[in-house]
């Protein structure tokens, strides 16, 4: 006949990947730094605003530190993430270092030419550039829908957000 304590004794032990908690570390650390960095902003900008400056940085530190302890928890529990089965891509494949590096190219591209040339001309090259480097085969419909992406971020940023893109050589037309 069994006793409780040899049905305990019998049941398999759970694996548990502890290298998770640097995760948790991480996410605790994170949250501290926010909540710390909340509670140094001043509210000399926002006086009339009834919610101040620092709600929201204190709502993403408690959720840091709300993920951090759930986390912990799921780990000592012997919860163990799934890897990914990668359905819609083949995992057999090589990564192809040369339309990353073209990419890369076409982003640094846009880093040194956006204050000389401007946002609007800018963002229309980097947008053809990623889509041809990705397999478009049509540069010039890509060129319009660039132009038309990058001129009306531009707007949106100066119009909606108050935030100035540069203009670049175009200043004074937009």
């Amino acid at each position: 006949m069994s006793t409780p304590t040899d049905i305990q004794d019998t049941a398999p032990e759970r694996e548990r990947d502890l290298s998770q908690l640097i995760l948790v570390g991480i996410l605790a650390g994170l949250g501290i730094l926010v909540a710390v960095n909340a509670s140094r902003l001043r509210n000399d900008f926002a006086k009339l605003d009834p919610v101040g400056p620092r709600a929201f940085p204190y709502a993403v530190a408690i959720g840091l530190l709300i993920l951090s302890v759930l986390l912990a928890i799921a780990v000592l529990r012997g919860s163990l993430p799934e890897s990914e089965e990668g359905e819609d891509i083949d995992l057999t494949q090589r990564p192809d270092w040369l339309t990353v590096g073209k990419l890369v190219a076409v982003f640094l591209f846009l880093i040194a030419t956006v204050n000389v040339l401007g946002w609007a001309i800018s963002g229309a090259l980097f947008f053809a550039g990623c889509s041809l480097t990705l397999g478009s085969r049509t540069w010039l419909r890509d060129l319009a829908i660039g132009t038309v992406l990058s001129v009306g971020s531009f707007y949106a940023f100066y119009s909606g957000l108050g935030v100035p893109l540069p203009a670049g050589i175009l200043d004074g037309i937009l």
